[in-house]
């Protein structure tokens, strides 16, 4: 589980409601599961979605709302309450904090003090460890034009995250109109982006998990519509809903885009903590990236946490090198992927990740260490005991092969078209 806390509210008052669930939508270190607006039912509330923070807004009926914290710290200890008031009344703060609550926030509550007051029941939750609990990582794949291999990616450094038990990954296809990162791993969801979508108000972790399909390696995957008439329908409301949930669900969200840079793609870069940039050496491929790189100028931080990740290096007549593709973008490519273009092929056909076809190819390894170096023990390394062939390949590249000196593979070997 990531550091992101579950949370459910209880307000007999809608406009109040509503204005505390705008501020807690701003907040991505948590995740509204239910709201109520009836004191009576909360307890229900709770039993039914089993949240780790409740809100109680005390106006509509002070003296009920007072007898309500009292009760959930009796009945429900494991849920940390937080309460609102518009009243700074201190004998009424005084019985609501002896009733058990652990903040009292005054109305209209404000962003940063909510986020104060979350983060202070994080802490004492964690037993006033100053260690986080693990955070959710976001990674979001694009590429600079359709055939760099940014799915084959994507499935392939999930499966490789997913090898380690501590991580639990999922993989959101969001190529809504040409996704195919359901063949890649040889499934047939029996769900799709679309179902979530279209019961977007009524998300919670159950209903999600239910829309996922897990593969024999771990890996989740939530893929892109069925119909193409369908792809218009899906937001980045929707999107940020999704994702906050994925978030509040997995260790590890990768987001493979399209080549279309829609307002979707976009919305899912913005968010995340990374971003891997695939692209080839040849001028086509490296022009685009110049061109993306502009365009991201005028988005916050979305430039800052682009990662160029250079795919099939030493196939067959590419005039290019490293060193001048770094002067073209002006920026140091981050990570090289060795050309491997008949593994490639053969798992793509198959249905089969990388991990289980050919865990010693090169391919394979760079794909492990790249996984490595985005999120450092994220990843289960060959020291760990661990004697399944879907983890042992981890330690299998040979030293002299880096990020920056990719060494190239057989001269048998094809390009990938």
């Amino acid at each position: 589980m990531s550091n992101v806390l579950r949370l459910a509210i209880v307000d007999p008052n809608d406009a109040t409601r509503e204005s505390l669930k705008s501020t807690l939508l701003g907040l991505d270190t948590i995740w509204l599961d239910a709201e109520c607006s009836r004191y009576a039912f909360f307890q229900d509330v709770l039993e039914q979605t089993h949240p780790e923070v409740g809100i109680v807004a005390l106006d509509s009926d002070p003296e009920q709302a007072i007898a309500l914290v009292e009760e959930i710290s009796r009945n429900k200890p494991e849920v940390s309450l937080l309460v609102t008031s518009s009243s700074t009344d201190g004998n009424q703060i005084l019985r609501t904090m002896r009733a058990g609550a652990k903040e009292f926030l005054t109305q209209p509550v404000k962003p940063e003090d909510l986020a104060t007051a979350l983060e202070r029941v994080s802490r004492s939750r964690s037993g006033g460890s100053s260690v986080a609990k693990r955070g959710c990582r976001v990674i979001a794949l694009s590429g600079c034009t359709g055939g760099v291999g940014v799915t084959s990616l994507g499935v392939n450094l999930g499966c490789a995250l997913a090898a380690d038990e501590k991580n639990s990954v999922v993989l959101l296809d969001l190529d809504l109109a040409l996704g195919d990162a359901d063949v890649y791993l040889d499934t047939i969801p029996e769900y799709t982006l679309t179902d979530v979508a279209q019961n977007i108000a009524r998300l919670d972790f159950t209903l999600l998990k239910r829309s996922l399909t897990k593969h024999a390696t771990g890996l989740y995957l939530l893929p892109r519509p069925v119909q193409l008439e369908d792809a218009p329908l899906i937001t980045p409301d929707d999107i940020q809903r999704v994702v906050n949930l994925l978030k509040a669900t997995f260790t590890h969200v990768i987001i493979d885009t399209s080549k279309a840079f829609s307002p979707v793609d976009m919305y899912s870069m913005d968010i995340a903590d990374d971003v891997l940039m695939v692209t080839q050496l040849d001028l086509p491929c490296l022009r685009n990236v110049v061109r993306l790189l502009m365009s991201f100028e005028h988005r916050e931080n979305l430039k800052e946490k682009v990662k160029i990740v250079v795919n099939r290096i030493g196939q067959g007549g590419s005039s290019i090198s490293i060193k001048k593709a770094e002067a073209t973008l002006g920026r140091e490519v981050f990570w090289q992927l060795p050309n491997d273009f008949r593994t490639m092929i053969e798992v793509r056909n198959n249905g089969v990740p990388l991990l289980e076809q050919a865990p010693k190819a090169a391919i394979t390894q760079s794909i492990g260490q790249l996984a490595e170096a985005l999120f450092g023990d994220g990843v289960a390394t060959d020291g760990e005991e661990n004697s399944t062939k879907a983890r042992s390949w981890l330690g299998l590249w040979p030293s002299k092969v880096s990020k920056k000196t990719g060494e190239e593979p057989a001269a048998d070997a094809e390009p990938v078209s």
